[in-house]
């Protein structure tokens, strides 16, 4: 199993029967592939879709039905199609369950980096901001480093998209919880064959190990 299938198919168990869930560009739009059969959960994209489905196979393509990162989605039965202010309203009024996002950096207290680096070019904002305060519950997806690097600090280096924000970080090597309340940091499952000290050698943040340690399972 890659790593990037670790991560979606973890990331797929908190998505529960019922829920509205937006998928964020890149890594967390996999988690669209791991939802089982018969779970009724209505994916959001927020150029104006409700209802997205898996990835289409080639002969499904439909150049004309993409998500908010321009990939080419399906629609399961159901779906609407509506314009980006009505989008942005139902995240801004409360109505989305769970919104799985990306990221360059997360901090100990749940500060989300995932919009910019300094200096280099932006090509267009996204809906993270509004996500990360409209939604629910968010989750982080992402690699544990980049190029070595640890990507969870205790405090982010690049500008901010949402702060306080993150409950949870999934990662191929992790899952951490974030009490929004106490800004505490709990690592909660671990890949199997690693330690607690293996996390920590590649994690700035500060955390505690809960007594209940378990393995990460997959969907």
């Amino acid at each position: 199993m890659t790593f990037e299938e670790k991560i979606v198919r973890r990331a797929a168990l908190e998505v529960q029967d019922g829920f509205a869930v937006n998928l964020g560009i890149g890594l967390p739009t996999l988690v669209a592939n791991y939802i089982p059969d018969g779970m009724f959960v209505m994916l959001q994209s927020e150029n104006g879709l409700l209802g997205m489905g898996v990835f289409p196979v080639e002969a499904e393509v439909d150049a004309d039905l993409i998500n908010a990162g321009k990939q080419t989605v399906t629609a399961v039965p159901g779906a609407s199609y509506f314009s980006s202010a009505d989008s942005f309203a139902m995240i801004r009024g409360g109505h989305v369950d769970l919104t799985i996002l990306g990221a360059m950096q997360v901090s100990q207290e749940g500060d989300l980096a995932n919009w910019m680096i300094p200096g280099k070019m932006v090509k267009g904002m996204g809906g993270a901001m509004d996500l990360v305060a409209g939604a629910k519950r968010v989750i982080v997806a992402m690699q544990h480093t980049a190029k070595g690097a640890a990507k969870i600090l205790r405090k982010c280096t690049l500008p901010l998209t949402g702060v306080h924000c993150v409950d949870m970080v999934i990662t191929e090597n992790a899952v951490f919880r974030i009490e929004k309340h106490t800004r505490q940091m709990f690592l909660c499952e671990i890949a199997e064959g690693l330690r607690v000290d293996d996390i920590s050698a590649q994690t700035e943040a500060e955390f505690l190990a809960v007594p209940d340690l378990k393995t990460i399972e997959y969907r």
